[in-house]
């Protein structure tokens, strides 16, 4: 029998991601060979990939890709386990998963790009039979303008980024990018602006509101002004461009986008996890 060494499965562990026993099980059983090592934890880990369909992969983490200043991509990859979240095999599977879907905004789209003679399903499924996780691209969006900036954040020190943003300015502004990304990032808004909210949300928001101030015994007469009030509370809250600004709560983002002579044209907010 080939004698096994702590440095080949340090080796083997390095360059697959796998668990230590099952690089040391794999090396046993390929009698000390590297190449069908790697192959054996494939075969292995492509067994379980049925089984693994059922299962969650809600841990993972955001990456991106710009091109100049122009053009950027923001994806998000998940696995199951911040253990794998965290692991190089994975962080380095995302940066090529971006690098290949680079432009794209539709995730179905994605599963046959090319990725060195490969079709990116096919590397993924490859790197979860590695990883031993279900592993998939959840979310995509590309934008190209005047200027396209992007924020990520990491929201464990101990994880890759995890909430990433992505900003498409009318011109170049890169301070008023970044700041206008940090408080996407942090308020979490849905819309850009009030246009932007479909008719069917806001007469549930008025209906809402109407009926709440109903509840509390408020005079009917009153109640239009009520509601008024609570709807635009709702716009506040949920638009952009009405947001108090996260660096000066005095100013709201629309006037410090005017104050920069640009405007904010489309957004991208993923974080891990969340809808």
């Amino acid at each position: 029998m080939a004698s096994i060494t702590a440095a080949d499965i340090k080796k083997l562990r390095e360059a697959t991601g796998a668990g230590m026993t099952d690089c040391k099980n794999a090396l046993v059983e390929a009698e000390g060979d590297y190449d069908k090592a790697v192959e054996q934890l494939r075969i292995k880990g492509l067994k379980g990939v049925a089984k693994r369909e059922g299962r969650a992969a809600s841990n993972g983490l955001v990456v991106a890709k710009l091109e100049g200043t122009t053009k950027g991509t923001l994806l998000e990859l998940n696995c199951e386990t911040d253990f794998v979240a965290k692991n190089t095999r994975f962080q380095e599977l995302a940066a090529q998963v971006v690098d290949a879907a680079f432009g794209s905004n539709d995730v179905t789209a994605l599963q046959s790009i090319d990725v060195n003679g490969k079709p990116l399903s096919e590397v993924i499924s490859d790197g979860g039979a590695m990883l031993s996780e279900k592993i998939e691209v959840r979310r995509i969006a590309t934008f190209e303008g005047a200027y396209v900036g992007v924020y990520l954040h990491k929201t464990n020190p101990d994880l890759p980024a995890q909430l990433g943003v992505l900003v498409e300015l009318t011109g170049e502004n890169a301070e008023v990018a970044k700041d206008v990304a940090q408080h996407i990032a942090a308020f979490s808004p849905t819309y850009v602006s009030r246009s932007e909210v479909p008719e069917d949300v806001v007469a549930k928001e008025r209906e809402i509101a109407e009926a709440t101030a109903k509840e509390e015994g408020k005079p009917e007469a009153a109640l239009p002004k009520i509601v008024e009030g609570r709807v635009n509370g709702f716009f506040k809250e949920q638009v952009l461009l009405e947001q108090a600004f996260a660096k000066d709560s005095k100013k709201t983002v629309a006037k410090v986008l005017e104050e920069a002579g640009v405007q904010l044209t489309g957004f991208a907010r993923f974080k891990v996890g969340q809808a």
